[in-house]
């Protein structure tokens, strides 16, 4: 049977280990070079649900803005656009690019650095969400732009994108 020194030398062996291994790698002497940071302590947790209108908008919008910075935009995209939007936004959409040499879902050219989602209102089968598009200029400029995305709430389709006022 063990001792209380010996479970306190093993208890004291286990935090020092666990602390080692959360130490980041400069800590450590070891240098590697990253390109994408991850941060553990300033990060807010995210969560859904594919029963909320919002966390579908966001949902979107994660993803969409995902696809289009690692690969532009294809078949994976206009597949999203299927999947998220109704028949009817699409062929909307399709006319305005066409007019405005734009992507329609982001309202601009180019790749936004970051998106936020929060809902806003919501009546007559309806629900409108605030979508913040973050960018960034070649001068470290950070320009946003806000669209007003409203959703049908019995599909949770998203049925119409603007310019926030």
């Amino acid at each position: 049977m063990a001792t209380s020194r010996t479970l306190r030398r093993i208890a004291l062996i286990g935090a020092v280990l666990a602390v080692g291994a959360a130490l980041p790698t400069s800590a450590t002497g070891v240098r590697t070079r990253t390109t994408a940071s991850v941060s553990t302590v300033s990060t807010p947790a995210r969560d859904g649900s594919p029963r909320s209108t919002i966390d579908r908008v966001a949902d979107f919008y994660g993803a969409y803005i995902d696809v289009l910075y690692d690969s532009g935009r294809g078949r994976l995209a206009d597949s999203l656009r299927e999947h998220y939007l109704t028949p009817r936004l699409r062929a909307d959409l399709a006319r305005w690019e066409k007019t405005h040499h734009k992507d329609g879902v982001l309202r601009a050219k180019g790749v936004p650095a970051a998106w936020k989602v929060v809902y806003n209102d919501s009546g007559m089968g309806h629900c409108w969400s605030r979508v913040t598009l973050t960018w960034e200029d070649s001068g470290n400029r950070v320009h946003h732009m806000r669209l007003l995305v409203r959703s049908d709430l019995e599909t949770q389709l998203i049925s119409g994108i603007q310019i926030a006022a």
